[in-house]
């Protein structure tokens, strides 16, 4: 078992998700007569659905409501990339030379785990990571650090031996407070966005197996 880990987030990190999520949130609001603007969807972006669903739609929703909505969206969202996952560059190539160089990986998502099984499957890699945790895993989404202190429990390694890669704030927030050395990468969000991150790159071609030990 390895005593070093890199845990990665899906949506905007190994899957370029912006605007397939865009348009199922469009289907969603669509269906509620409720207009999102660009500018909403990406200050919200990285954070859990239901937190997500009670910022758009009605901040005392009934969970009953908020789940309702999450299925609708979270359907549209899986409609739109199924047979045609929009993989970031260099992240099947980064995943591999990870796994070979003896990493230990997880997967830290604020999706449900319907999309992750989905996007997990079409992404080809599955045996590589040796934790996946999802929205439906954890009580409190990112900025709170459960979700990436639970995949480091899963795989058996200590916070601080973890490093993130990130593309949202709310998520290298969450890192921070986790204990962890964060990368974020520059697509979802400008660099500036990324005070509290370790490294700031703009493509995950720019990180090697060398470059996370140096960190």
């Amino acid at each position: 078992m390895s005593d070093r880990a890199v845990i990665f987030d899906m949506d905007g990190v190994l899957i370029d998700s912006a605007e397939a999520h865009k348009e199922s949130w469009r289907v969603l609001a669509k269906d509620l007569r409720v207009t999102i603007t660009d500018q909403q969807f990406a200050a919200q972006f990285g954070r859990a659905s239901r937190d997500i669903i009670r910022c758009f739609f009605g901040a005392h929703l009934a969970d009953e409501t908020v789940a309702r909505y999450d299925a609708r969206k979270e359907e549209a969202f899986r409609d739109l990339v199924r047979g045609r996952l929009p993989v970031m560059p260099g992240a099947r190539e980064l995943i591999r030379s990870l796994y070979q160089a003896g990493w230990a990986l997880a997967l830290g998502s604020s999706g449900p785990p319907e999309n992750v099984s989905l996007c997990l499957e079409e992404f080809g890699l599955r045996h590589c990571f040796g934790a996946v945790v999802t929205g439906m895993d954890v009580t409190f989404g990112k900025p709170h650090p459960q979700v990436f202190l639970l995949a480091a429990e899963r795989l058996g390694v200590e916070p601080a031996a973890c490093l993130v890669v990130e593309d949202a704030p709310a998520g290298i927030e969450a890192a921070v407070r986790a204990g962890m050395k964060a990368i974020a990468l520059v697509g979802t969000h400008p660099a500036d966005a990324f005070t509290s991150a370790s490294l700031i790159v703009e493509s995950l071609t720019e990180i090697t197996p060398h470059l996370i030990t140096s960190l």
